[in-house]
């Protein structure tokens, strides 16, 4: 048997239809598993084995009919026994039409039914332990497992010369062997779902008002400027406590980081989905845009989360997807630190404890 899984876009995407490969090999153990991932997002898969070849969708293909094309002949040259597309987007409905399979399996929208054989109807409502995104995918297996599924989570493999280098470069720069490391995601994947930066140096400082921890900031080197805006808006006590220019130069890099710390708190996001695949305890603040039950579930027991639904709730009304994202700015200026303070606090003190 042989399956090809189809899931595009973003880190925390892709490290979540993992779930699905690790579901087949279960289920199959003698199959092979084929998953279809954009080039950045390759480092969260390495060293997986519920993954027989990673089939890289490169931005080429984007910018080129021609080589687009290509590749989807490509998919002609072997034969699956199912091809499961947790995108649902017209370059993964391209790529499911060419693969040669006989169940085709991906989510329905009317308007794209006749390319699948079999359509499942996603949840928008949590009905469980696990959050949607993790059970709507689960849910792209029911055509091939009817009975007893296994449930799996998502994980990151990382090799004992990689967490070794980690702490080696932690100890160079005189960290991770005296106070705590928190992980901060400061910034999200846009503006609006990035808490703002007023806001977000006041938690830190009450962060290093009650507690002695080592602050490592999750950047890169061209936002820097945005790192040091919150920085700057930090107290004095609190900037001491920020390891401001040490930073990871690869993503394999910051996940061997990541997995030396106690915690990662701050934006919801790809951080937060390595953190625990990592099985490193997070405290996520949602963007208002984001669905909190798309990402969180009871089952990730050791982390917390908030959104601002949770204490306003009649801000949102009757406000859709786009007008929340329109009014992002104003919902988060209404997001402030002392909504939800306390708890962050509780949670780095049980944790640390």
């Amino acid at each position: 048997m042989k399956f090809l899984v189809i899931q595009q876009k973003m880190i925390g995407d892709v490290l979540t239809s993992t779930v699905i490969c690790q579901c087949l090999k279960h289920h199959f153990p003698m199959a092979t598993v084929h998953l279809v991932a954009n080039q950045n997002t390759l480092p969260v898969l390495e060293g997986n084995p519920h993954i027989d070849k990673v089939v890289i969708f490169k931005n080429e293909y984007r910018q080129s009919k021609i080589a687009l094309f290509g590749f989807l002949r490509s998919l002609k040259k072997t034969e699956y026994t199912a091809v499961l597309d947790a995108y649902g987007k017209l370059e993964s409905n391209l790529m499911t039409l060419f693969a040669q399979a006989d169940k085709k399996i991906g989510n329905y929208k009317w308007y794209t039914a006749w390319v699948y054989s079999h359509c499942v109807r996603q949840k928008r409502v949590s009905d469980g332990p696990l959050p949607l995104s993790i059970s709507n995918r689960l849910m792209l297996l029911d055509p091939l497992v009817t009975e007893n599924k296994h449930v799996s989570y998502p994980k990151i493999h990382l090799s004992a010369t990689e967490m070794e280098q980690a702490r080696k470069s932690l100890k160079e720069q005189g960290l991770g062997t005296g106070a705590p490391l928190v992980m901060v995601s400061i910034l999200g994947s846009a503006p609006y779902k990035t808490y703002p930066a007023k806001y977000m140096a006041q938690l830190l400082d009450a962060i290093c008002a009650q507690e002695e921890v080592t602050l490592l900031f999750n950047y890169i080197p061209n936002q820097k400027k945005e790192a040091m805006d919150i920085y700057d808006r930090c107290s004095p006590r609190t900037q001491q406590r920020i390891a401001i220019d040490f930073y990871a130069e690869s993503l394999r890099g910051f996940m061997a980081l990541l997995s030396q710390c106690q915690m990662l708190i701050g934006n919801e996001g790809g951080a937060v989905n390595m953190a625990k695949a990592l099985d490193i305890p997070t405290f996520a603040i949602f963007s208002p845009y984001i669905n909190k039950q798309g990402w969180h579930g009871e089952v990730y027991q050791k982390d917390r989360c908030v959104h601002l639904r949770d204490y306003r709730p009649a801000l949102f009304g009757e406000m859709d997807k786009n007008e929340i994202k329109k009014n992002s700015a104003r919902l988060y200026d209404a997001y402030s630190p002392d909504l939800f303070q306390e708890g962050l606090l509780q949670f780095l003190k049980k944790r640390l404890a």
